[in-house]
C-alpha cells in the first residue's frame, strides 16, 4: 500500500481486483479456459510483473468483498527434476529460501535463462549473449522464444508459463475460486501468444485429484493495462457512496 496513508485505501492488487462488476470486451480479457461459468464462488487473482502480486475475491452470498495476500512470497515447490535443479541453482544464488516471486515474475524468466545456460549448457550464441548485456535481457527473450529464434530463450519462455500456471493453480485451489482465475500483472500481454498454447493451462490443471475442480473454473487473461487504475477509482466511487449517499451508481457496491 505504497503512498496511502488511509487504512481504507487498497493496495494495487487489490484495487486490481476491484472491478468485479464492470463488463469486459474481448480487448480488455481473454478467456484461455471457459470451465464451468454457471459456478458462483470465490475468484483469484495472479499477476507476474517486475514481482509477482495475488489477490481474492471472497464471495460472501450477495457480492465479491477483495482482499490482497503476499502469496507470491511463498515458498516455491519444485514439481520436476527441472525445477528441482532451477531451485539449487537459484538456492546458491540468492543463499537461502526461494520464493514464487524468484521464478514467477521478470526476474524469474531472467533466472530460467540463467539456469539452462549454466546449468543446463544450452548454448548462447556470442550475438545473443551481446543483446543480453545490451538490452532488456526479458525482453530479448520473448522476443527470441516468440519468434522461434533461439532455443535456450524458447524453453526459457516455457520453463517461466508452466511455473506461472503450477502457482495459478495453487493459488485457485486455495482460494477455492470456482468463480474463476484472473491472469493480471504486465507480462501475460506481451507474451498471449505463448500463454494460448496450452502450457499454463496444462501446468494450472496438474493438479492429481483435484485436476478436475481446476479444469472446470474458467481462467481469463486480463489485457487491460488500465486495470488497477479502474479498480481504484471504482472503489472511490462506491465509498464515497457509502459515506454520502452521492452516487446513485456506486450507491448499491456492498462494503
Amino acid at each position: 500500500m505504497a503512498g496511502c496513508g488511509s487504512p481504507t485505501c487498497p493496495g494495487r492488487w487489490t484495487a486490481a481486483s476491484w472491478p468485479k462488476t464492470c463488463t469486459s470486451t474481448a480487448e480488455q480479457v481473454y478467456t484461455l479456459s471457459e470451465g464451468d461459468t454457471s459456478q458462483i464462488g470465490n475468484r483469484a487473482l495472479i499477476s507476474a510483473g517486475t514481482g509477482l502480486g495475488e489477490a481474492l475475491l471472497v464471495w460472501d452470498g450477495r457480492d465479491y468483498v477483495p482482499y490482497p495476500s503476499e502469496g507470491g512470497h511463498t515458498d516455491f515447490a519444485p514439481r520436476n527434476e527441472d525445477e528441482i535443479d532451477l531451485l539449487r541453482f537459484l538456492m546458491q544464488k540468492y543463499n537461502g529460501r526461494i520464493s514464487h516471486e524468484r521464478v514467477v515474475s521478470g526476474m524469474g524468466l531472467t533466472n530460467c535463462y540463467e539456469f539452462l545456460r549454466e546449468v543446463r549448457g544450452l548454448e548462447e550464441p556470442a550475438w545473443l549473449a551481446e543483446r543480453m548485456a545490451a538490452e532488456d535481457p526479458n525482453a530479448v527473450i520473448t522476443e527470441l522464444a516468440l519468434k522461434a529464434k533461439s532455443e535456450i530463450c524458447e524453453k526459457a519462455l516455457d520453463m517461466f508459463v508452466s511455473a506461472y500456471g503450477a502457482e495459478a493453480g495453487n493459488l485457485a485451489l486455495k482460494v477455492l475460486s470456482v468463480g474463476g482465475l484472473y491472469v493480471g500483472g504486465g507480462i501475460a500481454p506481451r507474451i498471449i501468444e505463448k500463454m494460448k498454447d496450452g502450457t499454463f493451462m496444462k501446468a494450472f490443471t496438474d493438479k492429481g485429484r483435484l485436476s478436475q475442480l481446476l479444469v472446470h473454473m474458467p481462467v481469463r487473461v486480463i489485457l487491460e493495462s488500465r486495470t488497477a487504475l479502474i479498480g481504484a477509482a471504482a472503489y472511490a466511487e462506491a465509498r464515497a457512496a457509502e459515506l454520502s449517499g452521492v452516487s446513485p451508481r456506486a450507491a448499491s457496491v456492498k462494503f
